[in-house]
């Protein structure tokens, strides 16, 4: 009995490495062909994170902190990849907002996941990433006229409503679900 075990530990690992091999030899493939290996390198790097986190997050079941950042990360490194193949028309200088979006992308399945249900208290928060996200993309972007300091000279007050809307929804959404 204990010697089948060996042969399956043996099998698991050769094929994890095996794996491995193939992964990182592709990235470094795709990082020739570009001409900028280290960063394809880096990109597929975050992506494994993801990966090794989702596995985490089945492997130990209710932990939905492993599946956050299982989907944060591989987000992050598809996103590296397709800006490192050029693939994308904008680099991590201008598209870092999507961190953000990212944040609130990940804790929708993570809150689903721990609670089998949509719930207040990580949809509220993960709406108010993808939001801030948003609104931080369209002024790295350029793609309003005025800058984001002018934005927040005039518009602090909004930003605090906001806040506050956010907490109590937050608030009253905890209240209904005790």
């Amino acid at each position: 009995m204990e010697r089948s075990f060996s042969r399956k530990a043996r099998a698991r690992v050769i094929f994890i490495t095996g794996l491995s091999c193939m992964l990182v030899g592709c990235a470094v493939l795709l990082g020739s062909m570009v001409g900028s290996r280290m960063l394809v390198l880096g990109a597929f790097l975050v992506t494994m994170i993801g990966v090794v986190s989702a596995v985490l997050a089945v492997r130990l079941n209710k932990r939905s902190i492993y599946l956050f950042f299982a989907c944060f990360f591989m987000l992050l490194g598809f996103f590296l990849i397709l800006a490192a193949l050029k693939i994308l028309p904008f680099g991590f200088r201008q598209g870092w907002p999507l961190l953000a979006v990212f944040a609130g992308l990940a804790l929708l399945p993570a809150g689903w996941h721990r609670f089998g249900r949509a719930r207040v208290r990580y949809m509220v928060p993960a709406g108010a990433f993808i939001i801030l996200g948003a609104a931080l993309l369209v002024f790295s972007m350029d793609i309003i006229e005025f800058s984001f300091r002018l934005f927040m000279l005039h518009w602090w007050p909004f930003l605090v409503v906001l806040t506050g809307l956010i907490l109590l929804l937050i608030a009253l959404g905890t209240r209904k679900s005790e």
